[in-house]
């Protein structure tokens, strides 16, 4: 049965990406890429194969269960979960040989009666607080506490710390902000064991502040190409997105469009209607704002998207006919659209429409090779 619609993934980008990043980064870095939320909807399986054979040194996960995943699949790279350490998946995560977030000292001897149960040891990588006000280690005693815990708990290692920026990607006031952060992390950091990984640089930072590289950085966004600032090594988003011309119509001057009669026809006009919905992902509020391309052309969304279809304006195109192709995202001829665009239509960010695919969608990896990885 053919898909209503498909997002295509083009490994060969993806690789290319991580190498342009791993050469950007100093050699003295590592490159964690960041594979949580299945990939930023790229397919973490597919990605995480790709990525390693192009350069990259570990992998990160939000979840155990996203962890665990990958380790099933056969991956054996080294695995971070940013998450911080549950009692509901802690032995799991042990079990797997993933390496764990911790900032309490209850986390740490949650991680000590696992590896204890599991009858292996188990790796954590101690999370600070610098700024962005969501979980980790804020002050100094609190850090004394978690070095004391380490050193207290029996078959628990630490060998990394990291912090996360909130606001690399900012104007002057989230650059001074930032420059605060790596300040505090620093800090906080200069005592710890040798041998401990740190590292701090997202996306943002591996772009605009390489001297923030430390150990390792994590690639996130930039990844799959769409870099939250300007760069300058030519990274290309890898995700395609595509339906199909189900119907074509001609209506006269005055006729209406989709619910709520929100467009009307200013004259003869041509509408084709198109197999993408909200129900598939693509945002209801982009309606009236969207563009799709259709033969290499640009052509205008028009009335409200519904959950199965929407409607395009087509008028003075009479070669546009029912199985035609429809970019969503992506090229066609000349023209292109990003999920950027989709986001800017949207009042959103590329995140999200990277990762609204609906389970309708079929999603296909370009350039798998089938290969085996490290």
């Amino acid at each position: 049965m053919a898909p209503r619609n498909r997002r295509t993934v083009h490994l060969d980008v993806v690789r290319e990406n991580m190498k342009r990043i791993r050469a950007a980064v100093p050699q003295t870095a590592g490159v964690i890429a960041v594979v949580k939320a299945d990939a930023y909807g790229h397919g973490a399986e597919a990605v995480s194969r790709a990525v390693l054979e192009a350069g990259a040194d570990m992998l990160a996960v939000a979840t155990v269960a996203e962890g665990t995943a990958l380790r099933k699949a056969g991956i054996r790279a080294p695995i971070l979960v940013l998450g911080p350490v549950t009692a509901g998946d802690v032995l799991e995560g042990v079990t797997s040989g993933l390496i764990q977030t911790v900032c309490s000292r209850e986390m740490v001897l949650l991680l000590g009666r696992a590896a204890e149960e599991a009858d292996r040891w188990a790796e954590a990588h101690l999370l600070f607080d610098t700024g962005m006000g969501r979980v980790g280690v804020r002050t100094e005693e609190e850090k004394t506490a978690m070095i004391t815990a380490f050193a207290e708990t029996p078959g628990v290692f630490l060998t990394g710390a990291m912090t996360h920026f909130s606001d690399a990607d900012g104007g002057p006031e989230g650059r001074e902000y930032t420059a605060e952060q790596f300040r505090r992390f620093l800090q906080m950091t200069e005592d710890l064991p040798d041998g401990v990984m740190r590292h701090c640089a997202n996306s943002a930072a591996i772009h605009c502040w390489p001297e923030m590289a430390l150990d390792a950085v994590r690639a996130g966004i930039s990844l799959y190409g769409y870099p939250p600032v300007e760069e300058s090594i030519g990274l290309r988003p890898c995700m395609r997105w595509t339906a199909k011309v189900s119907y074509v119509k001609d209506l006269p001057e005055g006729a209406y469009v989709s619910y709520g009669r929100t467009w009307r026809a200013d004259g003869l006009k041509r509408i084709a209607t198109v197999t993408c919905g909200y129900g598939d992902g693509y945002p209801r509020i982009a309606g009236g704002r969207a563009e799709v391309l259709i033969r290499g052309r640009r052509f205008p969304v028009v009335g409200r998207i519904c959950m199965d279809q929407m409607m395009v304006d087509i008028t003075g195109a009479e070669d546009i006919r029912p199985e035609d192709e429809v970019v969503l995202m992506g090229r066609s001829g000349g023209e292109e659209i990003t999920a950027e665009d989709i986001a800017r239509w949207s009042g959103t960010i590329s995140y999200e429409i990277l990762l609204s695919a609906g389970s309708r969608v079929e999603r296909v990896c370009d350039g798998e090779d089938g290969g085996e990885n490290t």
